[in-house]
């Protein structure tokens, strides 16, 4: 899939294709196996905060008011990625 194929896809709001482009390329072009690496970062971010730890929800904040939403967005890829990481199911070298 393009660059064109995802400008082309924000144009037209297709949600859809959006996803799609993640699952495959999490997944090495398997869909299914996308949708599994993206639940294995939500498992393990929730697993950490079940217990309702102390955390600096200050940093978190300050952070989202002083970055741009596209370095708030390579956060979230990297957020990802430690995450998927951190389950010991990694399937990807971590390279953004």
């Amino acid at each position: 899939m393009s660059v064109q194929y995802l400008k082309d896809a924000v144009a037209a709001d297709d949600h859809d294709r959006l996803i799609r482009y993640v699952r495959l390329h999490l997944g090495d072009g398997n869909d299914e196996m996308g949708r599994k690496e993206i639940d294995k970062a939500w498992v393990e971010a929730l697993k950490l905060l079940i217990e309702v730890p102390p955390t600096d929800r200050g940093f978190i904040l300050q952070t989202i008011d002083a970055q741009s939403a596209a370095t708030l967005a390579h956060l979230f890829f990297h957020l990802h990625f430690f995450f998927v990481r951190r389950s010991g199911e990694w399937i990807h070298d971590g390279q953004l």
